[in-house]
């Protein structure tokens, strides 16, 4: 939670600089309405965004040893408690009541001068006349006007159009969204900041939208000037206020051309790259080289479940492999590695709602050249359990003479030897640490030996990647050992 708090202010902050630095005083004020609203969006949304980057696990790292939470040694009769995250929460909420609170005393200010007081309905805006003399301001649909003057049509049409302006484009949605943030995010100080330059846009587009009628800047101003008031003005309401009168003078002469508008609009794209790239939620994923082989029970012990992004990565190279023909499958070893290893990491669950695991046919030996055949050199305890290692040369016939044979018949080659039982060769894939399957459903070694132990007449289908990362799978249909 703090690390989110940090990124999104940093963020806010960052777009409220960029704001003030390059857009604030620009007249564009339409597209600096968007902006502000999408900064607040924008700084709260990227921490949230999620990105996955997978990693390579690296021979060079060093064993890491994983206790789990019920092996963690705890002094006995040592008992610490932590008050801080207590003292924090109550503080900030003890701030989130104090702020609707008053969010709420406004909100029900306005509502009762609405209802107390006489209106007058004007071309879809409603005035509301109050007795006290109070500058003009506007909520929704609503201008409160002093009733007095009203009637006595002392209120220049230019005020009134400012304020119906406020009016039609409905400026008091964004002051009631960003209030409510200010109730959330009460501690963070770029939203004051923000909520000022949200209004003081306001008055930017009020003021342009009276001067594109055609009124004279310089009476305008002196209206301005007249009508405005160093008095605070209701917070959920826009209202001409005296502190922001020089910086809407300076802006109302500024002239930006359709050149600098698209310029300065397009700065925001790097900005938001820039921002995304470095504020939102990294998930750093390791994967398995090819060429490694770690016991699959190390991933049981680091991960139980397989993440969002490696189940859609699993479904997604299961259905390409479900959806080809066994007669004419081809098959990348590398992909096959990568479903193993998600397949190892999914619980029970995410495997029933996963594509069923793909039934690869045996891989094909390689064709060799007789010339260049030559028998491997078997190293004892290294690769001398291998299946592919060819079986030795059969032994060479030699003719014997017998003197009690005049035929000469040569004397039998010893017989071959003796086909490897299916439970032992079940046995020896499980030392290979080989990924079972019965009827398609995913199983342990110790539950296949026992499956072999109760029937031995079982269909075994044995595959090799690699030579590592076996799989091994069986099936009622008769005794059918491959490899």
């Amino acid at each position: 939670m703090e690390i989110y708090i940090f990124k999104s202010a940093a963020c806010l902050a960052i777009l409220f600089s960029f704001y003030t630095l390059f857009l604030e005083k620009e007249n564009m004020h339409r597209f600096k309405r968007f902006y502000l609203l999408g900064s607040l969006f924008v700084s709260f949304g990227i921490p949230l965004i999620p990105f996955t980057i997978y990693t390579e696990i690296s021979e060079a790292i060093n064993p890491i040893v994983i206790m789990d939470a019920s092996e963690e040694i705890v002094p006995e009769n040592i008992f610490i408690v932590d008050y801080l995250p207590v003292i924090l929460w109550s503080i900030y909420g003890f701030g989130v009541l104090f702020f609707s609170l008053k969010f709420f005393r406004n909100l029900s200010y306005m509502l009762l001068k609405i209802k107390r007081n006489p209106k007058v309905i004007t071309s879809n805006i409603i005035n509301v006349l109050l007795k006290n003399p109070v500058i003009p301001h506007t909520f929704f649909s609503y201008v409160f006007l002093n009733k007095q003057k009203f009637e006595a049509n002392e209120i220049p049409s230019e005020i009134l159009m400012h304020e119906q302006t406020h009016a039609i484009q409905k400026h008091s949605i964004d002051i009631i969204f960003i209030e409510l943030l200010h109730i959330v995010f009460w501690f963070n100080p770029f939203i004051y900041l923000l909520k000022h330059s949200i209004k003081l846009n306001h008055e930017f587009l009020a003021d342009q939208a009276v001067l594109n009628k055609g009124v004279a800047p310089a009476n305008y101003q002196n209206l301005l000037l007249a009508f405005s008031s160093s008095v605070n003005s209701p917070q959920l309401a826009n209202a001409i206020n005296y502190s922001s009168i020089k910086k809407r003078f300076t802006v109302m002469k500024k002239h930006t051309s359709k050149r600098t508008l698209v310029f300065r609009s397009i700065l925001v794209l790097p900005l938001l790259a820039i921002l995304l790239y470095g504020f939102s939620e990294k998930e750093i994923v390791p994967i398995l080289p090819v060429s490694e082989e770690i016991p699959s029970e190390l991933f049981m012990t680091i991960q139980d479940n397989a993440t969002r992004e490696e189940m859609t990565e699993y479904n997604t190279l299961a259905k390409k492999y479900n959806a080809m023909s066994q007669d004419n499958m081809r098959i990348l070893s590398k992909e096959v590695v990568r479903l193993t290893y998600i397949y190892n990491k999914m619980s029970d669950k995410q495997r029933k709602d996963a594509e069923p695991f793909p039934n690869f046919p045996p891989q094909p030996e390689a064709p060799k050249d007789p010339k260049t055949l030559k028998a491997p050199k078997v190293i004892k305890g290294i690769n001398d359990m291998d299946d592919n290692i060819p079986p030795p040369p059969p032994a060479r016939v030699e003719i014997v003479s017998d003197p009690g044979n005049k035929s000469n018949i040569p004397l039998l080659p010893p017989s071959p030897p003796t086909p490897e039982e299916p439970l032992d060769h079940v046995i020896r894939m499980a030392k290979q640490n080989a990924a079972f399957f019965y009827e398609d459903q995913r199983i342990t070694s110790d539950k296949a030996i026992d499956l072999l132990k109760k029937n031995n007449n079982l269909n075994i289908q044995t595959t090799m990647f690699d030579k590592s990362n076996p799989i091994v799978k069986i099936s009622k249909h008769g005794i059918k050992i491959e490899n």
